[in-house]
């Protein structure tokens, strides 16, 4: 996997690049590297490297490789990006440090229980469907404000940020612009958007963290 290697320093001057001309913070990007479909041998040169946020689609892949990488790499921070099912909420908050995909009001109920019965508390996102997708995760744009209230008020959830994927046939740019205005409403400073086609365009309109897979990993 020298190739991930390279690819992960390439992908990382990229994201310097973005910030400078962005007029951003060194630094002030994260990287979530995505191994969804890759297995330990695949990243351990990429956590050799340095690399230690990384993003997983699914709670049971995740549960596969990531107990085991941890105890060798304990600094590691695991975010789910993929849809959650309630029924997953549970092992969702003992394994995940952050989960990006809050997107309905079961999914908030069912991880305040858990964050009270495990008392560990995940850093959470609202997934937003900018693109209102029928196929495609995520509130509607017009809920997402309340929906945050709702998370806080209601649930007692710290919710930090939010998360969109845009639509693939469109232009990301205002979907990102959509995103981060929303945040603004909601009063929160995080902001997950940016995949490995567009993440240098989102750093422009405000990315806080960039989900980079295949421009570090290659195709799956």
């Amino acid at each position: 996997m020298a190739d991930a290697v390279e690819q992960l320093a390439a992908v990382r001057t990229k994201i310097a690049a973005a910030e400078r001309q962005a007029g951003r913070e060194p630094g002030s990007v994260t990287l979530v590297a995505v191994t969804k479909t890759f297995g330990a041998p695949d990243i351990n040169p990429v956590l050799l490297a340095g690399q230690r946020v990384f993003g997983e689609n699914r709670v049971q892949e995740a549960q596969g490789k990531w107990p085991a990488l941890k105890v060798e790499f304990p600094d590691v921070e695991l975010h789910l990006i993929g849809p959650l099912q309630s029924n997953k909420a549970k092992e969702a908050v003992a394994l995940f440090d952050v989960i990006e995909t809050v997107d309905r009001e079961k999914i908030a109920a069912a991880l305040a229980a858990e964050i009270r019965k495990q008392a560990k508390a995940p850093r959470l996102f609202v997934q937003v469907n900018t693109g209102s997708e029928p196929q495609k995760a995520g509130i509607e744009p017009r809920e997402a404000v309340a929906f945050v209230g709702r998370c806080r008020n209601v649930h007692g959830l710290a919710v930090e940020g939010l998360m969109c994927i845009p639509p693939l046939d469109e232009n990301p740019g205002p979907h990102f612009a959509l995103l981060e205005k929303l945040a603004r409403e909601a009063g929160v400073k995080k902001l997950s958007m940016g995949m490995s086609g567009d993440y240098e365009l989102a750093i422009a309109f405000g990315a806080t963290s960039v989900r980079v897979g295949s421009a570090i990993f290659g195709s799956r």
